[in-house]
């Protein structure tokens, strides 16, 4: 996250403990993944699908940001667009695919979306409370922050969505759910951009000012 004084290049020091819950986020997140996504398919749920992809993606985001843990903040930044720009593209994904399956009459599985979204829920909140200590980091940091948020969101939305279909008997409940997390998807991928952008430009910006010991031991000679 781009400070007020000018950012520093230097690596930082990776912090054990955030590592440590990279590590559970990860195994957690290619657990759910696999369960989810047979569930999905098997339901006929696309928002079950949708949430599935999801739990991919920040697996993938969970193990970039462990690989750029300890480095310069511009590589740091870096990754940070990465992800932003792989979550935005979800949400655009996931936007297309539901749109296309409002011309469907497919009515999915409201008990498996319940008890698959309420498994989700637990998963994700525990990863979300985990990292909320982190939350105004610097742009990879929130990054896997916002991720573990609109994941926890999404999984109530998917819950509230197996209600909708086992009261109303079809799959427009489903279907608006996708749609949230979409949105989500989208608005969170432009955040992360957003601050990532900042931070490289504040670090190239600081990167041309003149060194003061440069300048001293000019002065000085």
């Amino acid at each position: 996250m781009a400070c007020s004084s000018c950012p520093s290049d230097a690596p930082a020091q990776p912090d054990p403990r955030w590592r440590r819950v990279l590590w559970i986020a990860l195994a957690v997140n290619l657990a759910m993944f696999a369960g989810e996504i047979f569930a999905g398919i098997a339901s006929g749920s696309r928002s079950l699908q949708a949430d599935a992809l999801d739990f991919l993606g920040d697996a993938a985001n969970y193990a970039i940001s462990l690989g750029v843990a300890g480095l310069a903040l511009r590589w740091r930044s870096r990754a940070a667009l990465l992800k932003g720009g792989t979550i935005l593209a979800f949400g655009l994904y996931v936007l297309v695919t539901t749109l296309a399956a409002a011309f469907g009459t497919l009515v999915p599985h409201g008990e498996t979306m319940g008890a698959v979204g309420i498994l989700a829920l637990v998963a994700n909140g525990t990863v979300a409370l985990m990292l909320f200590r982190y939350r105004t980091g610097d742009a990879n940091m929130r990054s896997v922050w916002i991720c573990s948020r609109n994941d926890a969101i999404g999984n109530l939305a998917v819950v509230a969505a197996a209600v909708g279909v086992l009261g109303t008997g079809t799959h427009w409940p489903d279907l608006a759910v996708a749609a949230i997390m979409a949105a989500l998807g989208v608005s969170g991928g432009l955040q992360i951009i957003r601050q990532a952008r900042g931070e490289l430009t504040s670090e190239t910006e600081a990167s041309m000012l003149p060194d003061p010991a440069a300048l001293r031991n000019a002065a000085a000679e």
